[in-house]
């Protein structure tokens, strides 16, 4: 085919709806297969000795049928090229859940001697807490969020990565993926884009060499199933299949198939619910029982803030909302931070980080926003109101936060404006 009449590329709206399908017409089907083999026959061993010492050696997924369900699964491998194309990358490898994703990012990085991680704060809870435990035998430098020069200078000799989220759990903060990366030098970028997706952000365009995602929330998007992925070039991933194959995080094939048909409304999901988000944060940041609202400037469906009253009375308050961890679903969730997905990390840490104990966090979904908001005032009137709040609580008010609403990082704001939302 001449490039005069190469097809024009795609949008991600249409890619989201075709990819990992494109060939269900040719095998006269419409929907999806779902293969929930475990094992496949073949009659010839001793091809099958060497499908399996190629993949051993080189991590490469044979040609044919799968040799067994824990190297590969035709299911799970359609959504691994649906992401991939999303993402912009040769590849992706799914997992079980986000965190056997990373943990295999981890152990690949390690087999190669390389076990000390750069990595910025704040992070999902259950990543810091992996990482600053050493249970893989990783150790790690913790660096400045507004500072990426600090991250070439954390970087050694045994680095084998650098890790940001952004925008970040819980307080979605944002950073400049292209400045980390150009800090980072030859040490691949890991960026946990969980919050983004592809619909908002494609790290590997600004210099990432890995996307994580707990797949999970957005990419799912329904509260239905568990599981990671990570996005990467087609030599990372080659290593990642050989850990997932050794260790055994391999992802389901009927998550997989849930997962595929995620994808498929994934650009219209993001959209609405990120409309609800940006007009409940505008909402939120002339009230004057919340302190604070974090909205990223990049947008997305998630919105923090932090309430003059008590913010378990907030929790209890809801009814239309589900008070529960996780995020990313059709409908709206919202949860306390530092007793629940942060509770794992030090306290010191957690404030350093921005987590303060008046901080929460909520992941819009696709309701009717008035019914929200109704929901929203009905439990922050429960909460108490700003003055008489104050008084008697076990936690203070988080260092540098005043009476008055404030923008997140840089004082204060007029009423009606949130961080990184427009007046």
């Amino acid at each position: 085919m001449t490039a005069a009449s190469s097809p024009a590329p795609r949008a991600l709206a249409t890619q989201a709806v075709h990819a990992g399908r494109e060939d269900l017409a040719a095998l006269g089907v419409h929907a999806v297969p779902l293969d929930l083999s475990t094992t496949y026959p073949s009659h010839d061993s001793r091809a099958e000795a060497a499908r399996i010492d190629a993949f051993a050696t080189t991590g490469e997924l044979p040609e044919g049928p799968p040799v067994y369900a824990r190297l590969d699964n035709p299911t799970t491998a359609r959504f691994e090229e649906a992401l991939a194309r999303l993402e912009g990358t040769d590849a992706s490898v799914a997992f079980a859940s986000g965190m056997a994703a990373l943990t295999a990012v981890l152990l690949v990085r390690a087999s190669a001697g390389l076990r000390h991680v750069v990595a910025v704060r704040p992070l999902y809870g259950c990543s810091d807490h992996l990482l600053t435990a050493g249970l893989l035998g990783t150790e790690v430098t913790w660096v400045d969020r507004t500072d990426p020069a600090g991250i070439a200078e954390a970087i050694r000799p045994d680095t084998g990565l650098v890790m940001v989220e952004t925008p970040a759990n819980p307080t979605l903060a944002e950073i400049d993926i292209a400045a980390v990366a150009a800090a980072c030098g030859s040490v691949p970028l890991l960026v946990d884009s969980t919050f983004a997706t592809p619909v908002l952000q494609r790290p590997v365009e600004h210099g990432a060499r890995l996307v994580l995602h707990s797949a999970t929330k957005y990419l799912g998007g329904h509260g239905d199933v568990l599981a990671g992925v990570v996005a990467c070039d087609e030599e990372f991933a080659r290593r990642l299949r050989q850990v997932r194959f050794a260790t055994g995080g391999v992802l389901h094939p009927l998550a997989g198939y849930l997962l595929l048909r995620g994808l498929s409304t994934l650009p219209v999901r993001m959209r609405a619910a990120s409309a609800n988000a940006s007009e409940l944060a505008r909402r939120l940041a002339a009230d004057p029982r919340v302190a604070r609202v974090h909205y990223p400037e990049l947008g997305g469906a998630m919105v923090a803030f932090e309430v003059y009253g008590d913010p378990h009375a907030v929790i209890a308050g809801v009814r239309l909302i589900t008070p529960a961890v996780s995020l990313g679903s059709v409908d709206t969730l919202i949860q306390h931070p530092a007793s629940i997905s942060h509770r794992i990390v030090a306290e010191p840490d957690r404030r350093s980080a921005g987590v303060s104990d008046r901080l929460l966090r909520m992941s819009v979904g696709l309701e009717d926003v008035e019914d929200l908001w109704r929901d929203l005032c009905e439990a922050l009137a429960a909460a108490g109101s700003a003055p008489a709040a104050r008084q008697g609580l076990d936690s203070p008010l988080p260092a540098g936060l005043s009476p008055d609403r404030g923008r997140g990082r840089t004082g204060g704001l007029p009423p009606a404006r949130a961080e990184g939302v427009p007046a």
